[in-house]
Parts: structure tokens; C-alpha cells; sequence
């Protein structure tokens, strides 16, 4: 099976990437503004999968535009809002408590789903759930239950949690994307929702904010606008066409484990226990959920093939 048809594949490397972008959003928090860097993430990826995906896009054009509406709904929910949001909360909370709300994604995309379209989750895709936010805690709490019952939420963090439910809609509207390429459908997303970004990246420079840093802030931009922006939506879109967007939804809690490890690798952070504990519980979540009968194929999403 080739990896464009390995959903799990797809959706270990897109939250591996993602999880490297809150971590470097955290870092580049002081040095570039939030809205500035949302900005210059989708306008970057933007620019460099124009050098290779116009003559798809060309083509795909007269069905983006047939379907302006709900592009316009997707451009919004998954790329412009929740993203700035997202680095606004970065300012005043932790990567590790972003990474742990991140957990919450897989119960509001089955929420969405729900309320959208009427999806009712199974028994064992609810346990699955169940079981990894279990091991999510236990990262979290560091193996105490004292330490999870005094978890503090701050301005940060109710600026994660808006995000989240804000991107609930993406993936459970995915279903309804235009029958184009994947790539057309993700090019055209990220240019709208730069369109969407700029009035507010403007606004933010005009009241005094500027991009600090030198070097390594460029760098982080480029990799944010590369690697969790183009590559991992795509792997990701590619994902829920191929599971779904609940069993998909439910790779997000890998997102707590790559970033643990990443804050080892590059914080200096130590591995313990109760880190091992929370990464069995998540596998195990995962894996139960993933044990369900699949679903049918989406008719819209069963037409795009690289």
C-alpha cells in the first residue's frame, strides 16, 4: 500500500507537525505577533504550493466557485480563525497546556457531527475517547491526581478552547468539501483564508507590532507555513477521506504525545512514568476506537485521488 493510501501513516506525520508548530508557536510567542504569524503561515504555504498546484487549480477553478459557500465556511473555521486564535492564546499559556486542550478535538468533532448531520459515535469509539483524554491526564497531572485537580485555566487557554470549537466544523464539514483535488481544495482554502487574515494582520502592525528575532523567527515562520500548514492538512484531508472524520479525529491525541517528546528533545524536559502511562493510554484509545466497523466511502471524497 503506497502512503497516500496509508490513513494512519498520513495522520501520525500530519500531528507530528502540528505538534512541532505549537511548540515553536510557544517559543516565537515574544518575537512574532500572533495574527502577523497566523498571516504569514497560510500566505507562505499558500505561495509555495502555487509553484507546483496552479495547473491543478486552474482546472479545478470552475468548481471551487460553483461551491464559494461552503469554501468560504471552511477557508474561515479552518484556516483563518482558528489558527490566530490559536497563537493568541500562545502569548499567555503553555505549550504543554495547549497540547493537553488539543486532546479535547476528537469529542468536538463528534459533537459537530452530531449537530451538523446527526452522526451518532459507537460505543467503542466513545471508550477510545475515553481512554486516550485518560492518558492525556495522566501526562498532564504527572502521574498525580492532585496536581489535575489544581490545573489552572487562564486567557490563554479559553483562547485555545474558542479555537477548538471554533475548528469543529471543518472536519466534520469535510464531507461537503467540492469534488476537486485535494490540493486545488487546500490551495484555494489557504489563499481565502489569507484574504480573510489580512485586514487584521494590518491592523495589528499599524498599532505598533513588529516581528522580532531576526533569523530564527524567519526560520520557525517557514517551517510553520510548510510542514503544519501544506503538508499535514493535506495528509490530514487526505486522512478523513479515507477513515472518515471521527476515527480521524481521533489521531489528535497523538498531538500531547509528539509534543512531550518534543519538549524533551528540545526543552531539555525529562521522560518519566507517568509520561510511558499516558502514551499506552493513548495508544490504547486509538487503537480501540480504530476497531470499529469502517464506514462506507464518502461519494464527494471518494472521487479525489492523487
Amino acid at each position: 500500500m503506497s502512503p497516500w493510501n496509508s490513513p494512519w501513516l498520513l495522520l501520525i506525520a500530519a500531528n507530528l507537525f502540528w505538534a512541532g508548530n505549537i511548540v515553536l508557536g510557544r517559543g516565537v510567542a515574544g518575537m512574532v505577533p500572533p495574527v502577523t504569524l497566523a498571516w504569514f503561515r497560510w500566505t507562505g504555504a499558500f505561495c509555495v504550493a502555487m509553484t507546483f498546484a496552479l495547473p491543478l487549480l486552474r482546472r479545478d477553478l470552475p468548481t471551487l466557485l460553483r461551491h464559494w459557500r461552503i469554501m468560504l465556511l471552511l477557508s474561515a473555521v479552518g484556516i483563518a480563525s482558528y489558527n490566530t486564535m490559536c497563537y493568541i492564546g500562545l502569548n499567555t499559556t503553555t505549550a504543554l497546556n495547549v497540547l493537553l486542550l488539543q486532546s479535547a478535538m476528537p469529542l468536538v468533532i463528534i459533537v459537530w457531527a452530531f449537530v451538523l448531520f446527526r452522526d451518532r459515535p459507537s460505543l467503542r469509539q466513545s471508550a477510545g475517547v475515553a481512554v486516550s483524554l485518560a492518558g492525556v491526564a495522566a501526562i498532564a497531572a504527572r502521574g498525580s491526581l492532585d496536581v489535575l485537580m489544581h490545573l489552572q485555566i487562564n486567557h490563554g487557554d479559553l483562547w485555545i478552547l474558542a479555537a477548538i470549537v471554533v475548528n469543529g466544523p471543518y472536519y466534520a464539514l469535510l464531507r461537503r468539501r467540492p469534488p476537486v483535488h485535494p490540493l486545488s481544495f487546500l490551495v484555494a482554502a489557504m489563499g481565502i483564508g489569507s484574504c480573510m487574515m489580512l485586514p487584521f494582520m494590518l491592523a495589528e502592525l499599524a498599532g505598533g507590532a513588529r516581528i522580532h528575532g531576526g533569523a530564527p523567527a524567519w526560520l520557525a515562520i517557514a517551517y510553520i507555513a510548510v510542514f503544519p500548514s501544506l503538508i499535514a492538512y493535506l495528509f490530514f484531508n487526505r486522512g478523513v477521506e479515507l477513515l472518515g472524520s471521527a476515527l480521524a479525529g481521533q489521531s489528535m491525541h497523538l498531538m500531547p504525545l509528539f509534543g512531550s517528546v518534543l519538549a524533551v528533545l528540545f526543552l531539555g524536559e525529562r521522560f518519566h512514568p507517568y509520561h510511558a502511562l499516558g502514551i499506552a493510554l493513548i495508544g490504547a484509545g486509538i487503537l480501540l476506537a480504530s476497531l470499529k466497523t469502517a464506514p462506507a466511502p464518502l461519494p464527494v471524497l471518494s472521487r479525489n485521488r492523487m
